[in-house]
């Protein structure tokens, strides 16, 4: 990747007590260009002159270009101070030519303020200061008139950050960059929230004049703020350019996922120029429609394609101009590539669901049970009635499980007491015991599986599930977690993304690496 040389990382520093601003700025410079030392995070005014003091005496070291703010309650301050006491506040360390920082955040109303009243104030400096403006329930009616105000100060620097509850939200934002680039203003735009990360990640791509990342996950000051450490080194922002094919997660939740760790560790790895990002979103068709359809998208960015997962993996077909027919039978795509100026939908959870039960057992006229109705069960099911195997579906939902049981040329029974012990192999292929509120539960039990050469567990995470331990305390022979079937599927997916072989070995290391929690 190319480093782009305007790529600017700020690190906020948010303490209650003075004493404690050192060590963490300490700390930020590892990580930043930029520091940001929000001085609405310290306990009281106390805290706060003491501070000021350190900063006037040089106590505080400054090894980067600092950005002082003092926000409000009501644009995302952890205290209130009314805007009088802000502006002497500003007046007194800022406003009169000093140089205790580079820049200054300031709000709007209070830019607008220190307008009204210049002539009394001696030294402004407005090309050190930031007007920003923050909405934290949603993306504005007005937010081109929002812009058009701030554009009236007389700050070099503006930013706006407001609420993204859909990805789609990021729409205006994105816009509002592309406005600023085109009339030579430096702008710092942000779409806060989980569906708002992409405006981080991909920051300096849309030419905003820089991202926040919080020092540490415990000490984000905006929703949505992922650690700088994240931004540096999982997204790699600071090689980022208009140029890096974007692939990212279409799906809800996805914050947690392994997958941007897997193919943004394969990209690394091969120096290819790309991102992986999570695409947080509960409407697929519309982001399809409106961000990744080349031929309809609002929005400039070279997009290469993405990964679906639930609860999208039926509903982003209809979206599409090409869908492969394994994916068409199955009745899911996890994949989609960006092609001239269409997109091509493609099922590669099948063949990597099949690859761990080949290595373990012979399939030809094997007896293997398949738990859950799902897309995930529906793609095993397809690739085991290839493989000559006799399948069973087991489901609580017994409509859902005889209609796929069906379409799969497969028996159907029923979960609820059943027993596995004539078969040789049984697959998890439902969301049972997936890391968060499912963690404790299990597809099935000890006593279920007593007598089942294999079990196989397609949930990934954590890599221990329950069902993996009530198939050891059965006494299966052998018992494998959904680890390689994520790895396959994913290597399938950079390979059609780039079409070259994936580093299959660095991207298992990357995955188990994140589940350990390193």
């Amino acid at each position: 990747m190319i480093n782009n040389p305007r790529a600017r990382l700020c690190v906020p520093v948010c303490v209650r007590r003075a004493g404690e601003l050192a060590p963490a700025v300490e700390r930020a410079a590892q990580l930043s260009d930029v520091i940001e030392l929000r001085l609405d995070c310290l306990a009281d005014d106390a805290q706060l002159e003491t501070a000021m003091r350190e900063l006037r005496a040089h106590l505080l070291a400054r090894p980067r270009p600092v950005i002082l703010t003092l926000r409000p309650a009501g644009q995302g301050g952890f205290r209130d101070l009314d805007q009088p006491k802000r502006l002497l506040f500003w007046c007194n360390n800022f406003y009169k030519g000093n140089d205790l920082a580079d820049f200054a955040d300031i709000e709007l109303e209070q830019a607008e303020g220190v307008e009204q009243v210049g002539k009394y104030i001696r030294g402004v400096e407005w090309e050190r200061v930031i007007c920003s403006h923050h909405d934290f329930v949603g993306v504005p009616d007005d937010l081109e008139a929002i812009y058009e105000r701030m554009s009236r100060t007389p700050a070099r620097i503006l930013k706006i950050a407001v609420q993204a509850d859909e990805i789609t939200d990021c729409l205006p934002v994105i816009n509002l960059l592309e406005r600023a680039r085109r009339e030579g203003r430096d702008l710092i735009a942000v779409a806060m929230g989980e569906a708002g990360l992409l405006t981080r990640v991909l920051a300096h791509a849309f030419g905003s004049f820089l991202t926040y990342g919080s020092l540490d996950a415990a000490s984000a000051t905006a929703p949505g703020q992922v650690t700088a450490a994240q931004l540096r080194d999982l997204y790699r922002v600071h090689s980022i350019t208009e140029q890096t094919m974007i692939t990212g997660l279409v799906g809800s939740p996805v914050s947690h996922s392994v997958s941007p760790h897997i193919h943004n560790a394969a990209f690394a790895a091969l120096g290819v120029d790309a991102v992986y990002i999570p695409f947080e979103t509960r409407d697929a068709r519309a982001f399809s429609r409106r961000m990744a359809h080349p031929r309809t998208r609002e929005m400039s960015w070279n997009l290469r394609g993405f990964s679906v997962t639930a609860p999208h993996k039926g509903a982003i077909m209809g979206g599409l101009d090409f869908t492969e027919a394994s994916a068409r039978e199955i009745g899911a795509v996890n994949t989609v590539v960006c092609a001239g100026d269409e997109l091509h939908g493609y099922n590669t959870d099948a063949a990597a669901a099949l690859a761990p039960l080949r290595d373990l057992i012979d399939l030809a006229h094997a007896r293997v049970a398949v738990i859950g109705a799902g897309g995930a069960a529906r793609a095993l099911l397809r690739s085991l009635r290839d493989a000559n195997a006799g399948t069973t579906v087991f489901a609580r939902d017994a409509e859902r499980a005889r209609e796929v049981a069906e379409k799969f040329d497969a028996e159907v029974r029923t979960l609820g007491g059943a027993s596995f012990e004539s078969f040789d192999a049984v697959v998890n292929a439902t969301p049972l015991g997936t890391s968060g509120g499912r963690e404790s539960e299990t597809a099935a039990t000890a006593e279920q599986l007593r007598g089942v050469r294999v079990a196989y567990d397609l949930v990934y995470n954590p890599s221990e599930t329950r069902f993996l331990r009530e198939a050891r305390a059965a006494g299966c022979e052998r018992v494998v977690g959904g680890l390689p079937m994520l790895v396959a599927q994913a290597a399938a997916q950079f390979e059609l993304w780039t079409g070259v072989p994936a580093p299959l070995e660095v991207m298992r290391r990357a995955a188990e690496k994140k589940l350990a929690g390193e």
